[in-house]
């Protein structure tokens, strides 16, 4: 498979690591120095394109993708409220696109642990509060994370008592807790080299209950998004990891 990176940053550099290794073969390599001059000619010697860039170019990038017909895989977070947009797009050009705010399949096990353990606590009104705590390395640029706010919309979605959430840095004077009702806090931690951390967690008055994730390195996300190239090759669509994981 011919693979265009798109960013090429510590995760474009890793998933090239695997890529070679499973005998594939990088055709293309963009980064700061000369994303701006991709174009549709660039990629259409690529199988697939991956894409791991920055939330102010990657619905551009994507968009070159379609035009040069080749499926692409995203996990650049911070843009979403561009992907209807360009979800339809693709499926206007008959592309392949697939998107997923984290590519580690251990996360992916993890949203579906956190969406169970929602739909359970709905019917628990004594587990009145519950909060995210997500922490990464200080180069992770947005916040929060993509999969907190993954996280935080399953809540949403199962338990009615819960409305909207509001994002707060640590380092910022507030108290870990909702501060209104129906409010679900994400608190972010941005410090150096430590691994990425999510953290769901509900409280009453005589105990606590939490589940946690925490990645150890960016070989997960990187062998997760290379799985979802090798399995987007001939298909025509919008995916996500529920369609490859069978979730």
């Amino acid at each position: 498979m011919k693979i265009a990176l798109i960013g090429y940053g510590k995760m474009g550099k890793t998933i090239e690591q695997i890529a070679l290794k499973r005998g594939h073969q990088i055709v293309l390599r963009v980064d700061v120095n000369n994303s701006k001059y991709i174009d549709t000619g660039d990629l259409r010697g690529a199988d697939v394109a991956i894409e791991f860039s920055q939330p102010d170019s990657a619905p551009e990038n994507i968009r070159k993708c379609f035009k040069a017909g080749v499926p692409v895989v995203c996990g650049t977070t911070g843009w979403l409220d561009q992907l209807d947009s360009v979800s339809k797009d693709c499926k206007e050009s008959s592309g392949a696109f697939f998107y997923a705010s984290n590519y580690s399949i251990g996360v992916n096990l993890f949203f579906e642990v956190n969406k169970k353990l929602a739909e359970l606590m709905n019917s628990q009104p004594q587990y009145d509060e519950v909060l995210i705590h997500e922490s990464h390395h200080l180069a992770k640029l947005d916040s929060p994370s993509g999969t907190a706010i993954s996280l935080a919309e399953q809540v949403i979605e199962k338990m009615d008592r819960i409305k909207h959430w509001v994002n707060y840095k640590t380092d910022e004077s507030v108290t870990m807790g909702a501060e209104s009702e129906g409010e679900l806090p994400i608190f972010s931690t941005r410090e150096d080299e430590i691994p990425g951390t999510h953290i769901v967690k509900y409280f009453s008055d005589v105990d606590e209950i939490e589940i946690v994730h925490k990645a150890l390195s960016r070989q997960g996300f990187a062998i997760g998004a290379l799985t979802a190239a090798e399995w987007l090759q001939g298909k025509k669509g919008v995916f996500t990891m529920k369609d490859m994981l069978s979730l």
